[in-house]
C-alpha cells in the first residue's frame, strides 16, 4: 500500500476520511495502519504524546543488554568503556536520522517499506528475517532470565535458587514451566493483544521506572561500600599486552550494538505521534535517557563487583553483598529486573508480529483489521518463545552469534546501505563517509567478536578432554 502521509500533522476528520479513500495497494505500506488510516474503533485516537513515545522507545532500547554492560568494563576499563557507550549512542542517533530522512523522501512509513523501496522485495524480506531472528532470540532470552530469576537455574552442577524458591521452598507451582506459563497467560498475552504501540506507554513508563529502581539500589550499595572502604580501585583502561588481548576488545561491540537496537520500532512510534515532526526529539531524548542509565549501571556495577563482575551482572546478586539487609536488596534487584523484562516483552513483540505477518502475508489487508490473523500470529509467537525458554535453556550462546549478527544489520548495515544506494540523491559526502565507517566497523568488529566467542566456546568444550 502506498499511503501518502503528510509530514505536517492534522486532526481534521475530513482529512482522515479522504486519506482512507485514497489508499492504493503497494508494498511500501506499514504492516499496521497508522493513526490516519485506521478503521473503525480508533477514530478517537488523535495521536501519541511526546512522553508516551519517549517511554516506548526507551523501553525498546533498555532490555536485557543493560545487565551485560558492567562486564564490558572488565574488558575496556572504566574510561574507554564509558566513552564507547556514549559514542555508540551518537552512532545510533545518526543511523536513525538517516532512516527517517530517507523514509520521508521515499514516503515510506515502515522500515520494511524503506528497504523495499531501495532494494526491492528481497531487501524488505531480508530486513524482516533479521528482525525475526533478533527479536525471537531476545524474547526467548527474556523468558529464560525471568525463569532463572523466579524459579532458579542449575549451571555446571550448581543450583542457583530463584526468588520464589528462596521464599517458599521447592514446589510444583514455582517451577520454571508453571511460572513461565502463568507469566505468558497473565502478562504477555493481554499486553500483546493491544493493537497500538501507544497503548503500552504506561507499562513502558513503569518498565523504565523499574530499570531506575535497579540502578538506584546498585548505586546505593556501591556508595555504602565505598564509604566503608571495601571497594578496590577498578581498572581504568584496557589491559592490552598482545594481539589476542587487542582483538578481545572488539568482543564488546555486539553487546553494545544489541543494547541500542530500537530501529525496528522507530517507524511504528513515528506513525502514531500526534506531531511527527517531534520524532527526532523523541529519539534524542530516549537515547540520552538510556545512555545515562547505561553509563551509571556500567560504572557502579563494575565498581561494586570489580573483576568478579559476571557476564550477566544479575548473577552477582546471588551472593552475600556484605551489607545490612543484603538478602532483601538482592531480592529487590532481581524482582525489579524480572518485572522490567516482563514489561519490555510486548514492546519487542510488537515489531516481531508485524514483520512476521509482512513476511508471510505481504499482500493481505492490515493486520489490525483482521482479528483472526492477529490472534493466531500472536498466540503462535508467544507459544514459540514459551517453548524455547522451557526446552532450550542453553540458548544464550547461540544468540550471541545470531542475535548480534541480525542486530548489527538492523542497526547499522541496512541504514548505511540505504544511504549509499541514495536512490533520491539526497545523501551528502559526510553521510557517505559515515556510512562506510559504520559498515567497516560493524563487519570487522562482529567478525572478530564471533571468532573470539567461537574460539572461547570451542576451547571450553575441548578442555575436559585435555
Amino acid at each position: 500500500m502506498t499511503i501518502e502521509r503528510s509530514i505536517k500533522p492534522t486532526k481534521e476528520k475530513k482529512s482522515r476520511k479522504s486519506s482512507k479513500q485514497a489508499k492504493v495497494v503497494n508494498e511500501r505500506s506499514p504492516l499496521l495502519p497508522t493513526k490516519h488510516e485506521e478503521d473503525g474503533g480508533f477514530d478517537e485516537f488523535d495521536g501519541a504524546s511526546f512522553s508516551g513515545a519517549v517511554f516506548n522507545l526507551s523501553t525498546t532500547i533498555v532490555g536485557a543488554g543493560i545487565m551485560s554492560l558492567p562486564a564490558t568494563m572488565k574488558v575496556l576499563g572504566l574510561i574507554l568503556g564509558i566513552a564507547v557507550i556514549i559514542f555508540m549512542a551518537f552512532l545510533t542517533e545518526a543511523s536513525i536520522e538517516l532512516l527517517l530522512r530517507f523514509s520521508r523522501t521515499s514516503k515510506s512509513v515502515s522500515y520494511g517499506g524503506l528497504m523495499g523501496d531501495t532494494f526491492g522485495k528481497y531487501g524488505r524480506m531480508l530486513l524482516q528475517i533479521c528482525v525475526l531472528i533478533n527479536n525471537v532470540g531476545v524474547l526467548i532470552v527474556y523468558m529464560i532470565i525471568i525463569g532463572d530469576v523466579l524459579s532458579g537455574s542449575t549451571s555446571s552442577g550448581v543450583h542457583h535458587p530463584g526468588v520464589l524458591e528462596g521464599w517458599f521452598g521447592v514446589h510444583w507451582w514455582n517451577g520454571r514451566f508453571f511460572v513461565l506459563l502463568v507469566t505468558a497467560l497473565a502478562i504477555f498475552a493481554p499486553l500483546a493483544s493491544l493493537k497500538r504501540i501507544d497503548s503500552l506507554k504506561f507499562t513502558s513508563a513503569l518498565s523504565v521506572g523499574l530499570a531506575v529502581v535497579f540502578l538506584v539500589i546498585t548505586v546505593g550499595i556501591t556508595l555504602y561500600k565505598l564509604i566503608s572502604g571495601t571497594i578496590l580501585m577498578p581498572r581504568l583502561l584496557p589491559d592490552v599486552y598482545d594481539l589476542t588481548s587487542f582483538f578481545k576488545l572488539f568482543t564488546v561491540v555486539p553487546v553494545l550494538v544489541t543494547a541500542y537496537i530500537c530501529h525496528y520500532n522507530v517507524h511504528s512510534i513515528d506513525n502514531e505521534l500526534e506531531d511527527n515532526t517531534q520524532i527526532k526529539a523523541v529519539v534524542r531524548t530516549s537515547l540520552t535517557l538510556c545512555s545515562s542509565v547505561y553509563v551509571m549501571t556500567s560504572l557502579f556495577g563494575f565498581l561494586l563487583f570489580g573483576d568478579a563482575t559476571l557476564d550477566d551482572v544479575l548473577s552477582n546478586f546471588d551472593s552475600n553483598l556484605g551489607i545490612p539487609y543484603g538478602s532483601l536488596l538482592n531480592d529487590a534487584v532481581r524482582i525489579s529486573y524480572a518485572a522490567h523484562l516482563m514489561l519490555v516483552f510486548p514492546i519487542v513483540f510488537y515489531p516481531l508480529r508485524l514483520n512476521f505477518d509482512g513476511l508471510l502475508f505481504p499482500s493481505a489487508r492490515p493486520l489490525a483489521s483482521d482479528n483472526l490473523r492477529f490472534a493466531l500470529i500472536s498466540t503462535g509467537l508467544i507459544g514459540l518463545t514459551f517453548l524455547g525458554a522451557n526446552f532450550i535453556p542453553s540458548i544464550w550462546d547461540a544468540f550471541q552469534f545470531t542475535g548480534a549478527t541480525a542486530a548489527v544489520c538492523i542497526g547499522f548495515i541496512f541504514p548505511a546501505a540505504v544511504t549509499l544506494r541514495d536512490r533520491y540523491g539526497i545523501a551528502t559526502k559526510k553521510d557517505k563517509i559515515l556510512c562506510i565507517f559504520m559498515i567497516v566497523l560493524a563487519v570487522f568488529s562482529n567478525v572478530v567478536a564471533i571468532y573470539s566467542d567461537a574460539f572461547a566456546l570451542f576451547k571450553k568444550n575441548a578442555s575436559p578432554r585435555e
